[in-house]
């Protein structure tokens, strides 16, 4: 039996796991998929006050709360900022960190360091313009969802803080690297705010050497979108599960 911590990415919650969390269930693994303050069933919570660091004091305190060790803490997309701060800040408890086609930042970067200038000011301006300093889903079709997927996303998503996107993240990348870790790089179709992650992945000279050494860095390509949650949620599984 293996623990598992599944965190979602922006706009997202804890309901988008639920496919994976039933299959690792199948297995008689250990899955939990706690929602981030102020979206999805906690988007009543939404608030200015919001950051980066209450989204890591969220992950953070689930853990000492269920007293979970060897933990696989899978993190998609924008929650690779929280999955490489726990790594940092509590690498003692964790086995494996799974970056899930997740932004993989630089010490003193934040989400929006490798985002185009054009994507970065149209969502710094939709949250200036909202009553809570937050900004709107896209459309999930840029996941590549279609049909009854797309329908369910698209229903479940809610704004998201907007003080998580320009936080910057400070960290020791050899303490990080010390736990292994393995990144999904989603090709079909591939999200555009994640493109300028995939060079980094595959670069031993990231973080000044140090990705590459430690507990060891291993690339996966998945055949879906940007969801694989959503859209290929028993082969995620199966890669998480050879994570444990």
């Amino acid at each position: 039996m293996a623990n598992f911590v599944l965190v979602h990415g922006a706009w997202h919650g804890g309901w988008c796991w639920r496919r994976v969390v039933d299959a690792l269930h199948a297995q008689g693994h250990r899955a939990f998929a706690p929602t981030l303050t102020g979206v999805g069933e906690r988007a009543h919570l939404m608030s200015p006050l919001i950051t980066l660091e209450t989204h890591i004091a969220d992950v953070a305190g689930l853990i000492e709360a269920e007293e979970l060790q060897d933990v696989v803490l899978a993190a998609h997309s924008y929650a690779g900022m929280i999955g490489t701060a726990i790594a940092d800040r509590m690498p003692q408890r964790l086995k494996h960190l799974v970056y899930v086609d997740a932004v993989v930042p630089k010490p003193g970067e934040s989400w929006s360091s490798t985002h185009a200038s054009a994507t970065r000011e149209a969502r710094l301006a939709a949250a200036k313009a909202s009553d809570d300093y937050s900004f709107p889903a896209p459309d999930p079709a840029v996941f590549g969802l279609a049909a009854e997927d797309h329908a369910w996303v698209q229903r479940r998503q809610t704004p998201h803080p907007g003080h998580t996107y320009q936080a910057a993240l400070q960290f020791d990348p050899k303490r990080v690297a010390a736990v292994p870790r393995t990144f999904i790089d989603c090709v079909q179709p591939r999200l555009g705010t994640i493109d300028s992650i995939r060079p980094r992945v595959r670069d031993a000279n990231f973080w000044d050497g140090a990705w590459s050494a430690g507990g060891g860095i291993r690339v996966h390509e998945l055949a879906t979108g940007h969801d694989p949650m959503v859209s290929a949620p028993q082969e995620l599984a199966r890669m998480l599960v050879a994570c444990a």
